[in-house]
């Protein structure tokens, strides 16, 4: 893994944390606190930890990818590659929007499934590139997947 990629990666990652962040800030507003919640929800305290996690692993693992298409001379696919990534981070950063700042439950419910299915394909490809980083991925594939059943359960209960 090249330092530059990953300073890259990270730089792109850190940036949809802080996009994301600025729309869920209040996590603590009257609105949210209003809203009914599975069981299941984790603890507030959970989020940025996971989240955090989460984003060193996008970054690592997609560095590592990158870079092993860079050395097969597979141009086309390390394109596709970081498109897909950009996409998967345009689409992390918006369910925060969608649902923090516009408190819009039904179209969070749609991002979040998005974002289950990019990060599917995202963890897919960067196994394609190197097993190995593919494997450390699927937790991200397993939270998405959990955040979009969280999400569709909130809006089931606030109807």
């Amino acid at each position: 893994m090249r330092l530059s990629t990953v300073l890259a990666t990270a730089a792109a990652t850190t940036t949809t944390a802080i996009v994301g962040s600025i729309a869920s800030q209040d996590t603590n507003s009257r609105w949210y606190r209003k809203l009914r919640k599975p069981g299941f929800q984790p603890p507030a305290a959970a989020f940025p930890i996971v989240w955090t996690a989460l984003y060193a692993d996008i970054a690592v693992t997609s560095a590592v990818a990158i870079d092993e298409y860079t050395d097969a001379d597979d141009y086309a696919g390390r394109r596709n590659y970081i498109a897909a990534l950009a996409t998967n981070l345009v689409l992390n950063a918006s369910w925060s929007w969608v649902f923090f700042k516009w408190h819009r439950l039904m179209p969070a419910t749609v991002v979040a499934a998005l974002l289950a299915a990019s990060t599917a394909d995202l963890t897919r490809r960067t196994a394609e590139a190197n097993p190995t980083a593919g494997a450390a991925l699927a937790p991200y594939s397993a939270w998405t997947a959990f955040a979009t059943l969280l999400t569709g359960r909130i809006t089931q209960l606030n109807r």
